[in-house]
């Protein structure tokens, strides 16, 4: 990599013109010094292109890709893109200004990088129960880093050259760690850098959280089944109501929540969420059920 390397930011985008919004002018405040580009992927709004291109208003290259999902998203943006560093994020996020040039830094000790991620919630005193739930839960990028062995690919740098030698993003499964795996057993080295950081919003409804439990339980299911490893699957999510308890303490002890309804209101999302996942396990197990890549949307990392 060159010690002042070109960067290009791939930003998969979906109906979501309010986020790429504050996304690209988040981009726009970076203390990155050199100039970078920035190609956002759309992955076919069925608004059409010029709706996007006049939502971007110069600000970034626009690529349409017509396969559907995050993954494929990213390559088309990958493919026109001339960075010899590639950073990825989502169009829900909003990079501090400081992103590029950490997440940069960490690719000097690392052959690609996982960041972190803030929770962003419109009024920290005014919570939904869903809105508590997330802010203790939701993306925990270091212990996916460190413990689990992937980053996710809504906060992730990596050069073209390992990118390439990779393989770029699949589609239909957990693409972050599929990745991340495929990389980690060609001899590459996984890094993390909780200062190239994203806010990234919380979702504020049980519809949105199932929504995202549903899609993601699938691709993880696709991947597992993919590697031979369906019943290590089950087992594991066969301790989901166990966890209920096992994770409750988390809780009541986080500093994120200041009030006993947002604790109590996380708890109790913490115990449907959970209860709701093992039934949706069982069906995919008994129906071998799968879903069809989905457009994008906001990351595809689990809690």
């Amino acid at each position: 990599m060159a010690s002042t390397p070109r960067v290009s930011v791939i930003v998969p985008h979906y109906r979501d013109i309010s986020g790429l919004d504050r996304c690209l002018e988040a981009l726009s405040r970076q203390t990155w010094r050199d100039p970078f580009e920035i190609i956002v992927a759309d992955n076919n709004s069925p608004e059409g292109e010029e709706w996007v291109r006049q939502a971007i208003r110069g600000r970034a290259q626009l690529v349409i890709v017509r396969e559907k999902g995050a993954g494929p998203a990213r390559n088309g943006g990958v493919a026109v893109s001339t960075g010899d560093v590639l950073a990825f994020t989502d169009c829900d996020c909003v990079p501090e200004p400081q992103w590029l040039v950490e997440g940069i830094r960490a690719l000097g000790s690392a052959d690609f990088v996982g960041g972190g991620v803030r929770v962003l919630v419109d009024d920290p005193a005014r919570v939904t129960a869903v809105e508590a739930f997330e802010r203790v839960f939701a993306f925990d990028m270091k212990q996916y880093a460190e413990k689990l062995g992937f980053a996710g690919s809504g906060n992730l740098f990596v050069s073209r050259k390992v990118f390439d030698e990779v393989g770029g993003f699949r589609s239909a499964v957990s693409e972050d760690r599929d990745f991340s795996w495929r990389a980690t057993a060609k001899g590459y080295k996984l890094g993390y850098s909780d200062l190239a950081q994203v806010g990234h919003p919380a979702r504020k409804t049980w519809p949105e959280l199932a929504a995202k439990w549903r899609r993601v339980n699938r691709e993880s299911y696709a991947l597992a089944t993919d590697k031979g490893q369906t019943w290590q699957w089950a087992l594991r999510n066969l301790l989901l109501i166990p966890s209920i308890a096992a994770h409750a303490p988390k809780v009541l002890l986080s500093r994120e929540l200041v009030t006993a309804r947002q604790k109590a209101g996380a708890l109790g999302v913490l115990a449907l969420s959970r209860i709701w996942r093992f039934g949706d396990v069982v069906r995919i197990l008994t129906t071998g059920e799968k879903v069809a890549a989905p457009a994008v949307e906001g990351g595809s990392v689990p809690h």
